[in-house]
């Protein structure tokens, strides 16, 4: 394209001839337009500033306990007698079919083996896999009538993170960074741990900002002796110096992105460089779990290599909520470990004993300093299981009716919403699909997730795609 500015110059698209052509001055309406639509920060204001949205929440931070594959809302939160009475029968015809991802609908009844009790002044039934987690049922909001549309691994954890079964938008921790920003600017907003290197299903894109700046994913720190790669200072490098480098970056970074700031990435690593300067000060105390004490390690359940490791990962997440991180999510069964096709009682066994007393220890121990109040601890999978067996001694995936629970951050504690049929197949009263459970969330940390809007394309998107509504019964 000839510009008749007094040279040729070949532009590659219309937003370089906006940016060059006619002395620049095109390149303002465009700044003002990606202003606008939230993809710079006006006047170079830091996008991660605390925010208040709308309404008055009581959770300040949310702690999401990811049980990754698929825990069986059967065994654990809610019991259905009838299952064992039809044991090796096929379902009556008067219950639905469901599309199954083994198609397992015509398989026999498979009987749970639990021991079930009930705890708490509420009275709550729960499972011998959950013994630590029932002590704690008074505070617990346990929501037995979750339905979701994914069938498979992929698109139902893309759904529970992202809203939708198809990847490419926000995760629910990148909205709240996006809404809130976060109370500490020297520490990530949103953080993700995972109790192995096993790939989570569908990797990163799960914390991922999707058409949002990538300054609002989430950070993965892993358990460990080195939680966060590469933070320390190399050895022999003074903090003047790493400060030098660090600003000598920042101007190159600056200058390549000044004439790209549709290039979001670009602002993201310059924020992360920064970020990852401030946290060599404050994050090495954040994760140094050295001055906790035995008794708090034994809470965790610290003191046992069955739950070693997702204790580490509730007393990091507890440690990060009040240090002021919005968002901190703790996948258990990396790689789809709760997914029992076959195998149930073993594997579900296994997995349980790994997170329930982690998980109690985390609720006593938020609720001893005072943190429940203003956190919400949210448990669940991507989708429960069928009560038809698999392979006779396993079941499969169950995106129709399946449990999850809140405790905490605004939550009325010690009662049970909503319910299934009485196989346990699908939701039947008080039905809240994924959108509902986030909205529930956001409207707890005082965000209306319908008004919370980002303009992407033309067009304003929110976190539950126009879709969901606020359980108003959960808010104690």
């Amino acid at each position: 394209m000839n510009t008749g500015c007094g040279r040729n110059e070949i532009f590659s698209s219309r937003r370089d001839f906006l940016l060059r052509g006619g002395a620049g001055f095109g390149a303002l309406a465009l700044s003002g337009l990606l202003k606008q639509d939230g993809l710079q920060a006006a006047g170079g204001v830091n996008p991660m500033l605390p925010k208040h949205l709308h309404r008055f929440g009581r959770a300040k931070s949310v702690i999401f306990l990811f049980m990754e594959g698929g825990p069986s809302h059967l065994d654990t939160f809610d019991p259905k007698p009838l299952i064992r009475e039809l044991a090796g029968q096929k379902i009556p015809d008067s219950f639905a079919e469901i599309v199954t991802a083994m198609g397992e609908f015509y398989s026999p009844i498979l009987p749970d083996r639990r021991v079930w009790n009930q705890y708490g002044q509420s009275g709550m039934w729960v499972s011998d896999w959950f013994p630590h987690v029932a002590t704690c049922a008074d505070d617990l909001a346990v929501i037995r009538s979750c339905w979701a549309n994914g069938i498979n691994h992929s698109t139902g954890v893309c759904q529970m993170n992202t809203g939708s079964i198809v990847s490419g938008r926000p995760s629910l921790g990148s909205w709240v960074s996006y809404g809130l920003g976060t109370q500490n600017q020297n520490l990530p907003g949103f953080v993700v741990m995972q109790d192995s290197n096993s790939t989570v299903v569908n990797g990163p894109r799960n914390w991922g900002a999707g058409f949002m700046p990538a300054v609002y994913q989430g950070t993965r720190i892993q358990p460990g002796d080195e939680p966060i790669a590469n933070l320390n200072t190399p050895e022999g490098v003074s903090d003047d110096r790493q400060r030098s480098k660090l600003d000598f970056l920042t101007r190159l970074n600056r200058g390549h992105a000044a004439g790209r700031p549709w290039q979001t990435e670009l602002d993201a690593r310059i924020a992360a460089y920064e970020l990852a300067f401030r946290m060599q000060a404050e994050a090495p105390d954040a994760v140094d779990l050295a001055g906790e004490s035995e008794a708090t390690r034994e809470l965790y359940g610290m003191d046992h290599k069955d739950t070693e490791t997702y204790g580490q990962m509730c007393l990091l997440a507890r440690r990060m909520v009040e240090r002021g991180v919005r968002f901190v999510q703790l996948y258990s069964g990396a790689g789809s470990k709760w997914d029992q096709h076959s195998k149930l009682e073993s594997g579900h066994t296994r997995n349980c004993r790994a997170v329930d007393k982690p998980i109690a220890g985390l609720l006593k121990d938020l609720k001893a300093r005072g943190l429940l109040d203003e956190t919400l601890v949210v448990w669940g999978g991507e989708f429960g299981r069928t009560p038809q067996s698999e392979k006779g001694d396993g079941r499969d995936h169950n995106p129709t009716g399946f449990t999850m629970w809140m405790a905490g951050g605004g939550v009325r504690g010690g009662q049970v919403i909503g319910s299934t049929d009485e196989l346990g197949l699908h939701a039947v009263e008080n039905r809240l699909h994924v959108h509902d459970l986030h909205a529930t969330i956001l409207h707890l940390m005082g965000i209306n997730a319908l008004d919370l809007n980002f303009r992407y394309k033309g067009r304003p998107e929110n976190p539950t795609i126009n879709e969901g509504h606020p359980h108003l019964g959960i808010v104690g």
